[in-house]
């Protein structure tokens, strides 16, 4: 395999981005695998050639090798993905879920958003059965899936699946938590993208939500704004 070098990158339970140890911000409401891969496309493009990533994400528990092409494009690496060791936690995603899962993300990376949400769907429906609605690694798949529904135009459904996810982490890990924060940002950007005939069926969740967890420092701005949104497509 002709790469011009080898990377390693960490992502912590938190969704710090670490790349060969070095911190990396990654800003709110985007996935720090995003971050990465826009990094690396930036070495890969400079030499021409392919780089090497070895991925250590703790939030799925699993490691994976992959390429990032010049091109921005990733790809499987040789190697193949690697699973963790068994550990105690009840919560991780047996392996041929965790395969699935990076096989989606690397879909929703390269824009073949079909794949990935067919994918994720399953995934979804899987953790759910096996481990409950709120367990983790579901809020997790979640999250992807809220990212793909984003991503693809789908508004409304990220609206309401971001909603829910909020209030689940909110419930989850208690106030004043980032992924709290993060998922209520999303669900309200996610709803300014919406048309009148669809926001104002889900702007009384998205208040209620907001209101509830109090995310951020200005919800009461970004409630003001949903407000004044209604009212102009009511006039």
């Amino acid at each position: 395999m002709n790469t011009s070098t080898r990377y390693q990158v960490h992502i912590n339970l938190d969704g710090q981005l670490y790349l060969d140890n070095e911190p990396h911000v990654v800003p709110d409401g985007v996935d720090p695998s995003q971050v990465a891969v826009q990094v690396l496309h930036i070495e890969a493009a400079g030499s021409g050639q392919p780089v090497l990533v070895q991925v250590y994400d703790e939030r799925t528990a699993f490691r994976f090798d992959m390429q990032v092409m010049p091109d921005g494009t990733t790809q499987a690496a040789d190697a193949a993905t690697e699973a963790l060791q068994p550990a105690s936690t009840p919560t991780r995603p047996p392996i041929s879920v965790i395969d699935r899962l990076a096989a989606a993300q690397a879909a929703g990376r390269a824009h073949d958003f079909d794949t990935a949400i067919a994918a994720a769907d399953t995934i979804l429906q899987q953790l759910t059965a096996e481990q409950g609605e709120t367990a983790t690694a579901t809020l997790e798949a979640a999250q992807f899936r809220a990212d793909l529904a984003y991503l693809s135009g789908g508004y409304a459904l990220a609206t309401a699946s971001w909603t829910w996810i909020a209030l689940a982490w909110f419930d989850l890990l208690g106030p004043g938590k980032r992924r709290t924060r993060i998922a209520a940002q999303n669900a309200a950007q996610a709803w300014m993208h919406l048309p009148p005939h669809e926001a104002g069926p889900l702007a009384s969740d998205l208040v209620n939500m907001l209101m509830e967890v109090t995310a951020f420092r200005n919800t009461a701005t970004i409630c003001d704004q949903i407000a004044r949104r209604l009212g102009q497509s009511a006039n």
